[in-house]
């Protein structure tokens, strides 16, 4: 008789220890700061941690599809620069287009870059760091080619391109609600669907997970163009958000990107990380980059802090696996 295919998979319904620490790092740094700063622990404040942070929420929810199949996107800043340039030059040709068929077109233009990386690493095999590399000086080179190396300032957008992510909704900006959007989508594909399963079958254990059906090099291609359409999504929101559009947008952002996903938690080795925990590592990002200038630290000295950070969080990953490495997938309960 043939091999029979294992039985469903899901997630594990707790969040995982990891998560709750980090959490409780996040609780006592803002019970800290706002102790010595009041203003700092206002709900106008924490909005604001938010606002800021919503952005990076979204692109690293991209990057940790793609770290979860044992890839890695280095281009993700570089396609947000390339769509909210293509994006900011629509909107200026044509001021009366909807706010929302440019969202579409931003997050459309971002899925066909992202597909480009995806192809490279599926049907050509180029290991993704390599690949990425590549596109991300490629789609460098041609933000600069088709702006002539100009900007698209605030007085050449529409007022309503500019203002329609900073409306409030039950005292959230629209920025914000993408954001806690983008974390419900994500959560919900990676628990409750089979496409979302495969992404850790194929980090997990790709020659397994080829031996059960799964396309390993698919289901990466898949995570590339998620990861690509949320960094089109981005693409509109940062040209909106900072009513500009240049030709270095986001440079070194990529760095920020991939850092929060590993303070969450997200192992580089594949097939391992939650939602919850990239969540908690953009927060984390967050407080420390709007805390750092309140104790004195000259901005500076933030990219060496948040280097340090990223290289402590890793070293956990690595003594976590060593001593016991973690499930993300496990049989259902009978």
């Amino acid at each position: 008789m043939p091999p029979q295919p294992p039985e469903p998979m899901r997630l594990p319904n707790r969040i995982p220890g990891r998560e709750s620490a980090l959490a409780a790092v996040i609780v006592v740094m803002v019970a800290a700061l706002g102790l010595r700063w009041p203003q700092f622990a206002t709900l106008s404040s924490l909005r604001d941690v938010l606002d800021d942070t919503a952005i990076l929420i979204l692109l690293a929810l991209g990057q940790m599809l793609v770290i979860v199949t044992r890839c890695i996107d280095l281009s993700v800043a570089a396609n947000v620069a390339l769509s909210g340039m293509i994006v900011a030059q629509l909107e200026q040709s044509h001021p009366s287009l909807p706010i929302l068929v440019l969202m579409i077109f931003g997050m459309l233009a971002g899925s066909v870059f992202g597909a480009v990386n995806g192809l490279l690493v599926w049907l050509v095999r180029v290991p993704s760091i390599v690949a990425t590399l590549g596109t991300m000086a490629m789609f460098r080179g041609i933000v600069y080619l088709i702006s002539a190396g100009r900007w698209i300032n605030s007085d050449q957008l529409s007022p309503q391109f500019q203002q329609e992510i900073r409306d409030t909704w039950l005292g959230l900006s629209m920025l914000s609600w993408l954001a806690i959007a983008g974390v419900a989508l994500i959560a919900l594909l990676l628990r409750y669907t089979n496409a979302g399963r495969r992404l850790y079958l194929a980090g997990g254990n790709p020659a397994a997970a080829a031996y059960v059906g799964v396309q390993v090099g698919r289901s990466q291609f898949n995570a590339f163009v998620l990861c690509g359409m949320l960094a089109g999504l981005c693409g509109y929101l940062w040209v909106a958000r900072f009513a500009v559009a240049y030709t270095d947008i986001a440079s070194g952002f990529e760095l920020q990107v991939i850092a929060a996903c590993v303070i969450g938690g997200v192992s580089i080795r594949g097939g391992s990380g939650t939602v919850a925990g990239v969540l908690l590592g953009c927060v984390f990002l967050g407080i420390v980059r709007n805390a750092l200038p309140l104790v004195g630290i000259s901005p500076f000295w933030q990219m060496a802090v948040n280097g340090l950070v990223i290289v402590g969080a890793a070293m956990l990953n690595e003594q976590a696996s060593a001593e016991q490495p973690r499930r993300i997938l496990e049989p259902d309960a009978k």
